[in-house]
């Protein structure tokens, strides 16, 4: 199962790391330049928790930490 919020949705999204060499126009130099792209994963902050159903019930389930914090998700 992957995983992604139950409440929110949110799941892995792709990204690169950028690196970049070089001294800045701003900072005096001739501008940086990129050396390298490598590709990688923003993982959301998913927390393993027990809540409580609309049928009176328990179940447990993936929820972000920021579902948790806006208190979307009763905890059981």
């Amino acid at each position: 199962m992957a995983k992604v919020c139950v409440i929110t949705g949110r799941r892995p999204v792709k990204g690169s790391i950028i690196n970049r060499k070089g001294q800045t126009k701003k900072s005096g130099g001739i501008g940086t330049h990129v050396t390298s792209i490598t590709k990688r994963k923003f993982r959301p902050n998913l927390q393993r928790v027990r809540i409580r159903m609309a049928n009176g019930g328990t179940k447990r389930v993936w929820v972000s930490v920021k579902a948790l914090k806006a208190g979307l998700v009763q905890k059981a």
